[in-house]
């Protein structure tokens, strides 16, 4: 087993899908974000408000360092910036959870906690902006990806008995 790193736009879903990754695996999971909130004892809003994005990007290129280096057979959710460090296909198999930025916009909506997921995600403030930003990642994403999962109105269940499947022939 090696590891498995989530890629994919904020919101597609990337944390509850690891959850139930782990639920029917031997994977246990971490997400980066955490890490980072945990390392910097303070949330993402707050380091991009009090630092900006430059000074978070530099976050998670120590934490990606760490996991190449320490971290193996585990499930890695990863913020919707984290594929542009330089070492991610050394980190683990990488698995695009892809959808279209309308259906993840619904996605988050939708959710019982959306104010608070919103709250939590300084780039979805602005939507036209965000938008701009997913035609601009997406291909990017689409290129680093071994295997690709489309969430599009699928359960997380059902995602991740697929990206178990896939990624087990992938190798």
């Amino acid at each position: 087993m090696k590891n498995i790193v989530l890629i994919g736009f904020m919101g597609v879903g990337k944390g509850s899908i690891a959850r139930e990754v782990i639920k029917h695996s031997k994977y246990i999971a971490i997400d980066t974000d955490d890490l980072i909130e945990s390392m910097e004892n303070r949330r993402v809003k707050k380091i991009f408000e009090n630092e900006g994005e430059s000074y978070f990007r530099k976050l998670e290129a120590d934490i990606a360092q760490w996991l190449q280096s320490s971290v193996k057979n585990t499930l890695i959710s990863t913020g919707g910036g984290f594929y542009k460090v330089k070492n991610l296909k050394k980190i683990g198999t990488i698995v695009l959870l892809d959808s279209p930025f309308d259906a993840i916009i619904k996605r988050i909506k939708e959710h019982p906690n959306a104010a608070k997921k919103l709250k939590k995600r300084p780039l979805l403030s602005d939507l036209k902006k965000a938008k701009e930003l997913y035609e601009q990642r997406r291909p990017e994403y689409l290129a680093l990806a071994d295997v690709v999962i489309d969430v599009t109105d699928k359960s997380a269940q059902e995602c991740a008995k697929e990206l178990l499947k896939k990624v087990k022939k992938h190798g």
